[in-house]
């Protein structure tokens, strides 16, 4: 079975071709710039050159038909036609308490993610606009849906409820979703496995710190509390997005500097975070670089950035009565060792012994970067997404063929 896999944002998809009896990727790309005269278009055939192309693409049902010339070109493309295309996975951000799991695209499935636009007016609209695309160029393939929040369905009512008048939980079902679930869930299960160790026998505390970023508690296998609020803003410190804060600023900045809701909202989500600290970028290796030249600000952003993330571990290991295990990943946890290093320098009182040269090596596997000796195992896990959506759409495609 061939999977395609599509993360559709307002002006952007994203695309990979997956051959399931060996979860190969025969091409993966990008269409940037929709809506636009020049748009972009950037395909990667596996054991192929690359391939870029500008032309207008002014809605996504046009894009979707150009990732599938892409794939059935007769120089770069991986397969013969459309028909070999069993199944579309969609990535959608949001899908509140309704959605527990991955599902089939149905009628009633599309209807529910609309109820749902509210919860993500910046995500879920872009999301059904792929799954509109798809059943406009491929109308008898099965599509299935993978939602970033259900991984953290499981959390107890302590941990999503906020203390504020329940009426506001009934009636608009205000209360913590979280975010990132499907990499939460995804280096879980690698984690355990490169351990040996079964999944629901681990506490667990996952890092996924890139421009985003959040934590999970793993407790058993299942989420029991995540960073992430009913909102992607709650939590860590991000690359442009504040995390916690006193939420008394908002009235209170609104007043003094005569900012509107969308101006405020604006200023914690794009013009905070990193860039702000720092004065200078939202990226940590640039923040690095400028620390390492002395840089105060960028010292000062990155000590922010480890302390905020160093909380929230030892929150989640008081919550659990412990952790076993410490993964980090996505850009920043894959990638920068003095994040790291700085972290796992100031939990060692949870029995973590950092393995400085383990630390320092770069791989795209899975790796542990703790001593032999460190009761907690820290490990680096690469995210991959858009496998787990590939096999998640396999799963309920193949389920249905058989029932």
């Amino acid at each position: 079975m061939k999977v395609l896999v599509i993360n559709a944002g307002s002006s952007s998809l994203k695309y990979q071709l997956y051959d399931m009896r060996d979860e190969s990727v025969l091409a993966s790309g990008r269409v940037e710039r929709i809506g636009m005269d020049s748009s972009i278009v950037t395909h990667e055939p596996a054991g192929k050159p690359e391939v870029r192309d500008v032309s207008e693409i002014l809605e996504h049902v046009t894009a979707v038909k150009r990732v599938i010339d892409m794939l059935t070109h007769k120089e770069h493309g991986v397969i013969g036609s459309m028909n070999e295309i069993d199944a579309v996975g969609h990535r959608i951000v949001h899908g509140g308490e309704v959605f527990k799991s991955s599902v089939l695209v149905t009628q009633d499935v599309k209807l529910e993610i609309r109820r749902l636009f509210d919860l993500a007016p910046l995500h879920n609209p872009a999301h059904m606009m792929g799954i509109t695309a798809v059943e406009s160029n491929l109308p008898h393939v099965p599509q299935a849906v993978v939602f970033d929040t259900a991984f953290h369905q499981t959390m107890p009512n302590t941990s999503y409820l906020y203390p504020i008048p329940k009426v506001l939980y009934r009636r608009h079902k205000i209360r913590r979703y979280g975010f990132h679930g499907t990499s939460h869930s995804y280096v879980s299960g690698q984690a355990a496995a490169y351990l040996g160790m079964p999944l629901k026998s681990l506490k667990m505390v996952s890092c996924h710190i890139g421009n985003g970023a959040s934590c999970a508690a793993i407790l058993n296998g299942e989420s029991f509390d995540t960073s992430m609020g009913m909102t992607p803003l709650e939590g860590l410190m991000m690359g442009t997005r504040s995390g916690d804060i006193d939420p008394a600023i908002v009235p209170f900045v609104m007043n003094k500097e005569e900012l509107t809701l969308n101006e405020v909202n604006s200023m914690l989500n794009k013009h905070s975070g990193m860039i702000a600290i720092s004065g200078i970028s939202s990226d940590m290796r640039e923040i690095t670089e400028a620390m390492e030249d002395g840089d105060k600000n960028a010292k000062l952003a990155f000590d922010m950035y480890v302390y905020r993330l160093k909380k929230y571990i030892g929150a989640y290991a008081a919550a659990m009565n412990g952790i076993d295990t410490l993964v980090f990943t996505a850009g920043v946890g894959e990638n920068s060792a003095a994040v790291r290093k700085a972290v796992c320098e100031g939990i060692t009182f949870l029995g973590i012994e950092l393995d400085d040269e383990r630390n320092a090596i770069r791989s795209k596997e899975a790796r542990e970067i703790s001593k032999d000796s460190s009761r907690v195992k820290v490990l680096v896990v690469p995210t991959n997404e858009e496998l787990l959506i590939a096999r998640d759409t396999y799963e309920l495609v193949k389920a249905a063929h058989s029932s």
